[in-house]
């Protein structure tokens, strides 16, 4: 059954596979596919980075955004992802058409002008969201995504009526998007939205704050996130905002894209498998071995580590606990990159224990899917977590992840008791203390359990069993839209624009 049918404007920064620094390209590309096998009539906004305009197909010039004195001259086209999905593209070369990342240079440094230019992505989304939109096109809602799109339900609020709802999802509280308040005459806001009851935050503006100030509704990727953003430390100055604003906010649990992550089909691997052919996985197992130069040693287990490399990821945790992995024994491969020093102490374990630890700087998506597939255990320690995919993937391939018990890993994990293995529920090792000896305890259990064939198979099955599609979190997107069109209020009101 599908629901009736909605026009979703969905307003993002990233977009995998165009565009990707982390999980909200992911979550960007699958939720409004998910959506419009729902029925929805979704399109995508994003900027027209390089690899963007170089990626899209069928671009289709609909109009020139030259209304604002604030902004550059720019033009919006309408073209198709990889993937089919309608995209909105906003083509500003002063702006986007630039070397390096979609927030940093090639240096690692910010761009000065990010302000400017995600101030211009939130400004032409509540363009298109409002009744002057030069697209002919209307949404029923729109959907914000972290601080880059944060500034548009303040744009909105501060036209005149009637103004589309907008629904801001937090992928990460951490961060937000914190410029001088000098700017909000630059970005053509007004004086008085910088207080603290609008984007003020601490002298300054936050693009973060402005969405969750103004939107009518929240969501953040996880239920246990939700809850650990309305206290300190998660909440990250925010958390009083987000308390007075409980009754609007709503965690619901990402998805994966169970047609990309699929082991039965995944071109990634050196073998395809599934639960019912989980001996086939071992050849994966090979060539791991085989890609990070280690020891073909079947008799001990393989861990696996896919991240970015920040105190955030807990990857120091396993930097700490490495020594000992060696001398269980035990192998270990990481791919990521990120701060020098946890990338330093990385090559330096990898130089001293050579065909047990490998590690790789920077990302490769096949990689990825092979350190999936060939590990035996993952790794995933994060002090902090708002959802995570990688956990899920683990599960989907029958690599059953040690996870900390916070945010989505809380939420997505089943840990491995006596209870859980009579349920056939337990897929996964959850600790909870953030420390080095908290993730060996868990690796001990864990190792305990590799060293049980069925029992560890069972743990194996139990998390390919499990379903991380799209479906139920795209029909409750669409539950909340439908409120959200209907006129449902939100409890927290705001300061009178008119």
């Amino acid at each position: 059954m599908k629901f009736e049918r909605m026009r979703i404007l969905y307003a993002t920064s990233e977009y995998a596979p165009l565009c990707k620094t982390g999980g909200l390209a992911d979550v960007a590309n699958a939720l409004p596919r998910a959506l419009c096998d729902l029925g929805a009539d979704v399109r995508v906004l994003l900027p027209g980075y390089r690899d963007v305009l170089s990626g899209v197909r069928h671009q289709r010039h609909v109009a020139r955004l030259n209304d604002n004195e604030n902004f550059p001259l720019a033009d919006l086209f309408e073209a198709d992802s990889p993937s089919q999905q309608r995209l909105l593209v906003l083509v500003c070369p002063e702006l986007f058409e630039r070397a390096g990342g979609p927030y940093v240079d090639a240096d690692g440094n910010d761009w000065p002008d990010n302000a400017l230019r995600f101030g211009f992505l939130s400004h032409i989304a509540a363009t298109l969201a409002g009744t002057a939109s030069p697209y002919n096109w209307r949404c029923d809602v729109l959907h914000c995504n972290d601080w880059q799109t944060g500034l548009a339900p303040a744009y909105l609020h501060w036209r005149r009526p009637p103004r589309t709802p907008c629904l801001m999802t937090i992928h990460s509280l951490a961060y937000q998007g914190l410029f001088p308040g000098s700017m909000v005459p630059r970005l053509g806001l007004p004086a008085r939205c910088l207080d603290v009851n609008g984007i003020e935050y601490h002298g300054n503006m936050s693009f973060l704050k402005a969405g969750l100030f103004y939107a009518q509704r929240i969501t953040t990727v996880s239920p246990t996130y939700a809850q650990e953003i309305q206290r300190e430390p998660l909440g990250f100055g925010m958390q009083g905002l987000l308390s007075e604003r409980n009754a609007d906010l709503e965690g619901i649990l990402n998805g994966i894209d169970t047609e990309i992550w699929n082991p039965l089909t995944d071109l990634a691997l050196a073998a395809t498998y599934d639960m019912n052919s989980l001996e086939r996985k071992t050849r994966n197992t090979y060539a791991l071995r085989a890609r990070f130069e280690l020891a073909e040693r079947p008799d001990i287990p393989l861990f696996g580590i896919v991240s970015r490399l920040i105190p955030q990821k807990g990857v120091d945790l396993v930097v700490a606990a490495a020594e000992d992995l060696a001398q269980l024994p035990a192998q270990l491969v990481v791919l990521g990159s990120g701060e020098p020093g946890v990338e330093r102490s990385l090559t330096v374990l990898a130089a001293r224990h050579p065909g047990m630890i490998g590690f790789e700087r920077g990302f490769d998506e096949r990689l990825s899917h092979l350190i999936e597939a060939g590990a035996d255990i993952f790794l995933m320690p994060s002090r902090f977590e708002p959802c995570g995919l990688n956990q899920m993937y683990s599960q989907r391939y029958g690599t059953p992840p040690i996870v900390r018990r916070t945010g989505g890993l809380a939420d997505s994990v089943v840990d491995c008791s006596a209870e859980t293995l009579a349920s056939g529920t337990a897929s996964g090792f959850v600790f909870n203390d953030p420390s080095a000896e908290g993730l060996r305890a868990a690796i001990g259990r864990a190792l305990d359990a590799w060293g049980n064939r069925p029992i560890w198979r069972q743990i194996q099955r139990n998390g390919m069993l499990r379903d991380f599609s799209w479906c139920a979190s795209a029909r409750r997107y669409l539950e909340l839209y439908r409120a959200m069109r209907k006129g449902t209020q939100p409890t927290f009101s705001v300061p009178n624009s008119d």
